[in-house]
This record gives structure tokens, sequence and C-alpha cells, in this order.
């Protein structure tokens, strides 16, 4: 989720797949990516391919959002919900973790409630309209080729109003 900004979200998803292959290993670890050095980490997102648009920034973010796993979770994510909090408390978890505003927060928030059956008492309520039943926002809202159709429409149809506001 933290690679999905202004980058497109299949490569976004698919990042840590090809970080996990670039490391060598199956699965990534918190405590192995906040350990490494930076400047390596940094090479490994340089690829090529570039693991993001901004690997050198994105580099960063990563080493900082696993190390604030590792400090307060002890280097495991779903440490951000397993104590059994409601979902206004998972969202503030989330929001604060490095590179997580807002909007993304919420936009994991529902994800994890959509898709990976993260359902805190309250989760809809605390992720807005991306927690609608039915939405086609946002990548929480995706579980195919049409349905990513559909929020890429809904994304167009939100820029293309912003743009129209703008020249108003």
């Amino acid at each position: 989720m933290l690679l999905d900004q202004q980058f497109p979200m299949e490569r976004a998803f698919a990042g840590p797949r090809l970080l996990a292959d670039r490391l060598g290993v199956d699965t990534l670890s918190a405590e192995q990516l906040a350990a490494m050095d930076p400047d390596e980490l940094t090479r490994v997102f340089q690829g090529p391919p570039a693991l993001h648009r901004y690997p050198g920034s994105m580099a960063g973010r990563t080493q900082e959002v696993c190390r604030a796993l590792v400090e307060r979770y002890d280097g495991r994510v779903e440490g951000l919900w397993a104590d059994g909090c409601d979902g206004a408390t998972l969202l503030k978890r989330l929001t604060g973790l490095p590179g997580f505003g807002a909007q993304k927060s919420k936009i994991f928030l529902a994800l994890l409630g959509k898709q990976y059956g993260v359902t805190p008492a309250g989760w809809r309520e605390a992720a807005g309209d991306y927690g609608a039943d039915g939405s086609r926002r946002s990548v929480a809202d995706i579980t195919g080729p049409e349905s990513l159709a559909e929020v890429r429409a809904f994304k167009q149809e939100q820029k293309a109003a912003k743009k129209a506001a703008a020249q108003r």
C-alpha cells in the first residue's frame, strides 16, 4: 500500500514481490528491511527496473515504515490490529505510520476490511466512503479486471471534476 502513490496500482502492488526476489528471500521481513544499509536498499529499489517512480524516496519510506513496525508492533503488520482495537483506533494507527496520510490510511483500512477480513467494529465508518459496500473508489475495491476498470473510471471522473472546478 505504501508504494501506491503516483505510480500504477499494478506495479505498486507487485513491488513487494519484486523486492523480495531482488533480496533473494521468499518473504519480506520488517526487521530485515529496517536493519538494511539505506544506500543498499536504495540501490535495490533503483533496479533496473526501478521498483517505483521515485526509488530513492520510496526506499527511505519503506525503511521508515519497517522501523516503525519493528519499534511499535514487534515487526508484524498484524500488530496494528491484533489487540482487537476498533476501526477508529486502527485508522489512527495507520495514519501514524510514515508515509500514510488520512486518505491512504482510509483506503488501507478499507482494503484490510474488504479483502483481508480485518473487520474491527466501526471499520467501515472509519474508512469513510472507501469502506462503503459495493463502492468502486480505490484499490480496496479491485478484485479483477472489471472492478479495476470501474475504479479507473471513477478516478478519471474525479480528476475531470476537479479540473473543471479549478477552471471556474
